[in-house]
C-alpha cells in the first residue's frame, strides 16, 4: 500500500522571531498519524512572497498533502491568500457562503462588517471553501497534479476546529490511507546502547510491517513499535505478540506502556500494597517529593518529606548519627541508609527513601566527583542503597536522582 505523505507549513514572521510558540504542527501531525498519513517535514516561513512560493513548490515535490497555517488575517501583513492565488493561477473573488458567514459572525458580536473584514470573504476562484465556525478567516482546499493543499488560520482553536469539523474526514475520503498502530514500551534503568544490544536479535527479526524506534528521555528509554497495514485488529495482535517476546528479554527494565509514567506506576504499586512512604532529601532538594506528589490521590500514601541539606539538618531533623557523618561523610552509603531509616520512623510509614550527593557543578573530590549520588530504600525489613555516577549538570542530576529513586522504589516493592 502506498504511503500518503504530508508536509506542514507554518507562515508568519512572529514564529521565526520566536514571539509565539508553534503548537499547530505537533497537533496536526498527531491527527494525521491517526489516519495513517505520515508527516515527512515541518517547515516555517516568514511573511515573504518569494519564500512562500519557494516552499510551496518544494513541498509539492515531496508530499501528497500540504497543510498550511497562518497569514490569513485581514491586514496587509497577512499575504498567504494572495500568494496562494498566484501559485494556483487564481483570481480573488467574493465567495457568497464565506461572506454570509463572516457577516453573521460580526453580527453575533454586535458589530458591523467593515470593508477590511469583508475582504476575508475574497477567495481564490480555484479553491474549495472551508467553513470556519470559530473565526472569520475561511479555509481553502486546492488540488494540483494529484496533490492536495489546505490553507487554514494560524489561531490554534480555529485551525483545530476546521481540521476536526471538515478537513480530516475530507482527507480520509480523498486518499486511501493505511492503518497505523503504535505501542510505546517504557523502560528505565538501562541506557539506550545497552538496551539495543540486549534486544538486537529480536529487533532484527521483526516482521517487515512493524518498525522499532528508540526514544530516549531523561533516565529512560521509550521503545515505539509502529505497525502499518489494512486491519487494526490484526496489527494490534501482531504488536502484542512482539511485545510479549520483548518482555521475556528485558522485563526487569520495563515499567509500563503507552500513557504510563514512572510516577503513575509507583503510585499504583503503593496503593495496591497499601504502603505509605516518606522521603529524606539532600541533593535532590525536594524533587523526589514533587515527583511523588504530582499524581492525584498521593495523599493516600505520601506522608511527607524532610529536605535536610546541611549536616546539621541531617542530625537535628533526621537524627542521623554525627559519628556516621564525620566518619563516612554526607555522600555515603552509611549516611543515606540512616536517612531512609530515620525518615520512615519520623513519619511512621511503611517505606522511607533518601538521597544524598554532589549535584554540582562544583564540590566534588577525587573519590567523590561531581555527580556522585547515593540513594536508599528502607522498609523495616531491609535497607538497600545504590551509588549513582551522574554528570556535571546540576539541574539534570537533581531530576535524574528522582528517576532513580522512583525506580528503586518500583523494584523494591514489586
Amino acid at each position: 500500500m502506498k504511503h500518503i505523505l504530508a508536509e506542514v507549513i507554518t507562515i508568519g514572521d512572529e514564529i521565526l522571531y520566536g514571539q509565539i510558540t508553534d503548537t499547530n504542527t505537533q497537533w496536526i501531525s498527531t491527527e494525521l498519524d491517526k489516519l495513517g498519513i505520515r508527516t515527512v517535514r515541518k517547515s516555517s516561513v516568514g511573511d515573504d512572497k518569494e519564500r512562500i512560493l519557494e516552499i510551496l513548490q518544494e513541498a509539492e515535490s515531496r508530499a501528497d498533502i500540504i497543510l498550511i497555517t497562518g497569514g490569513l488575517g485581514p491586514t496587509k501583513d497577512d499575504i498567504t491568500k494572495n500568494v496562494l492565488a498566484q501559485y494556483f493561477n487564481s483570481t480573488l473573488v467574493i465567495h457568497e457562503q464565506a461572506l454570509m458567514e463572516v457577516t453573521a459572525y460580526f453580527k453575533s458580536k454586535g458589530k458591523e462588517l467593515t470593508e477590511i473584514n469583508r475582504s476575508q470573504a475574497a477567495l481564490p476562484d480555484t479553491c474549495t471553501f472551508i467553513s470556519n465556525k470559530r473565526g472569520t478567516a475561511p479555509g481553502m482546499w486546492f488540488e494540483k497534479n494529484g496533490k492536495v493543499f489546505v490553507s487554514m488560520p494560524g489561531v490554534p482553536h480555529e485551525m483545530k476546529g476546521m481540521m476536526t469539523d471538515t478537513i480530516l474526514s475530507k482527507l480520509q475520503k480523498h486518499f486511501e490511507t493505511p492503518v497505523i498502530y503504535h505501542k510505546m514500551i517504557k523502560t528505565v534503568g538501562i541506557g539506550e546502547s545497552f538496551l539495543a544490544t540486549k534486544i538486537e536479535q529480536w529487533e532484527d527479526n521483526l516482521p517487515p510491517h512493524i518498525k522499532l524506534a528508540y526514544l530516549p528521555t531523561m533516565g529512560q528509554v521509550r521503545l515505539r513499535l509502529t505497525a502499518t497495514g489494512t486491519d487494526l485488529a490484526t496489527l494490534q495482535a501482531d504488536v502484542e505478540a512482539q511485545t510479549t517476546q520483548l518482555q521475556s528479554l528485558v522485563s526487569d527494565y520495563i515499567y509500563g506502556y503507552d500513557n504510563d509514567t514512572l510516577e503513575s506506576v509507583t503510585s499504583e504499586l503503593l496503593l495496591k500494597h497499601r504502603y505509605t512512604i516518606a522521603v529524606a532529601e539532600s541533593c535532590s532538594v525536594g524533587y523526589i517529593s514533587y515527583s511523588l506528589g504530582s499524581v492525584a490521590g498521593c495523599s493516600q500514601y505520601f506522608m511527607g518529606s524532610i529536605v535536610a541539606y546541611s549536616n546539621e539538618a541531617k542530625i537535628n531533623l533526621l537524627d542521623v548519627n554525627r559519628n556516621t557523618l564525620e566518619k563516612y561523610g554526607a555522600v555515603s552509603e552509611e549516611t543515606v541508609k540512616e536517612m531512609a531509616q530515620q525518615v520512615r520512623l519520623k513519619f511512621n510509614t511503611s517505606i522511607g527513601m533518601a538521597s544524598s550527593g554532589i549535584a554540582g557543578p562544583s564540590g566534588g573530590s577525587e573519590d567523590k566527583p561531581v555527580g556522585t549520588v547515593w540513594i536508599a530504600y528502607a522498609d523495616g525489613k531491609q535497607t538497600v542503597a545504590r551509588r549513582l555516577q551522574l554528570g556535571n549538570d546540576r539541574d539534570l542530576n537533581i531530576k535524574l536522582t528522582a528517576v532513580h529513586v522512583l525506580n528503586l522504589l518500583r523494584q523494591s516493592i514489586y
